[in-house]
């Protein structure tokens, strides 16, 4: 018998908390029993989402609030800023070009961070920008982008609303939406929310809706206005999840009793025991120091080992499921996730079969010492 371990950054294990909750008999959506429960999942997310304005919640994967936030905000022609450092700012990208839009392009490296003043630069210069699309957590690359500092720039525009992509942030970083002037944040079930994928959400401030009301672009089954009018029902536009939602309000109780700032200082530790983990490993980080996130770590592949055969080894040989590379980077870097429903014997236990696994493909390094590192923070030595 093999003991199956998912160690991607999405989707994330679910708790058995959440698992029999939504192995619970089905209830009809449009019953006071559901709008208690829909009702309790908004306030749940508004919690998490650090917001007292608008969240809205769509039975769809992220990129559906992707494509929902620049069909809700935007008309045809407009210029919008997209910075992109990872394949879902690239996504972001495709969908504002889809709808028409004119884009400015901020393209950095997968390795780098987006530059606030960058931001600055791009809006002096085109002062009638209605949007500005940025990625907090960048999944593909591990990367978290400031915006904290964006938010204080793009406040200055009272035409220009920030849409920050936060699908692998909600839950494992800190992410203050009304604090930090951020007008739409948008997440996924299947990160932070420990929830199997299916749901997605998304804030919307009141800069936002007047962005709405002058939108022109097309759009029904994501037309934001009639999730809001719904939700002050205590219901939804359209079908619901309806087991997705009971099982989220099981994972908001779950968060909600850990309490955020635990849950997110959860994260990091478990990053920076990955991090040091592999560092110790000799192995060379792929995000920059300056911008590492706690969603998900990615590693270079030593020269001389076969990305493709760790990922692969990990999973068929010690049941220890991570992420390889996208894009340009397949095979030449590995993704651990650490989001959501995980502790500390999860890193103990992936950095072991990583050990073994390279190992085994031939790479030298002293034994334990990954495990040994990670054990360091644990005991906070």
């Amino acid at each position: 018998m093999k003991k199956n371990y998912l160690m991607t950054p999405g989707p994330t294990p679910v708790p058995p908390e959440v698992l029999l909750t939504q192995a619970a008999p089905i209830i009809h959506h449009r019953t006071p029993d559901f709008s208690a429960a829909f009702a309790q999942a908004i306030e749940g997310l508004k919690y998490v989402f650090q917001t007292s304005g608008d969240a809205l919640l769509f039975a769809s994967s992220g990129t559906g609030v992707m494509e929902a936030a620049i069909a809700n905000c935007f008309c045809a022609g407009d210029t919008v800023i997209v910075t992109r450092n990872g394949k879902f700012g690239d996504r972001q990208k495709q969908i504002a070009e889809v709808y028409g839009l004119e884009v400015i392009d901020l393209a950095y490296e997968w390795t780098e961070v987006v530059s606030p003043s960058d931001i600055a630069s791009a809006l002096e210069a085109n002062p009638h920008a209605r949007g500005v699309v940025v990625t907090q957590s960048e999944t593909s690359s591990g990367v978290l982008n400031d915006v904290k500092a964006i938010g204080e720039i793009v406040r200055e525009y009272p035409e220009c609303v920030l849409i920050v992509d936060s699908i692998t942030g909600i839950g494992a970083v800190d992410c203050k939406t009304d604090e930090w002037g951020l007008d739409v944040v948008m997440t996924g079930s299947q990160k932070g929310l420990m929830l199997p994928p299916g749901l997605a959400a998304c804030t919307v401030s009141e800069k936002a809706w007047r962005a709405y009301e002058r939108s022109d672009l097309p759009k029904y089954y994501f037309d934001w206005m009639k999730y809001k009018k719904n939700i002050e029902k205590d219901t939804t536009p359209f079908t619901p999840a309806v087991s997705l939602v009971l099982g989220l309000n099981a994972s908001l109780t779950m968060i909600r009793e850990e309490g955020l700032e635990n849950t997110i200082a959860r994260h990091a530790r478990l990053a920076e025991a990955t991090r040091r983990g592999c560092e110790a490993l000799g192995l060379e980080l792929f995000a920059p120091p300056e911008g590492r996130g706690s969603a998900v770590t990615p590693v270079w592949v030593p020269d001389g080992v076969d990305g493709k055969a760790i990922v692969k080894t990990m999973k068929d040989t010690y049941g220890v499921t991570i992420a390889g590379g996208q894009d340009d980077y397949t095979g030449r870097i590995f993704r651990v996730g650490h989001l959501g429903y995980f502790g500390d014997f999860d890193i103990i236990t992936t950095l072991a079969a990583l050990e073994m696994t390279l190992a085994g493909l031939g790479y030298e390094f002293e034994r334990g010492s990954g495990i040994k590192a990670a054990e360091a923070v644990f005991m906070g030595e």
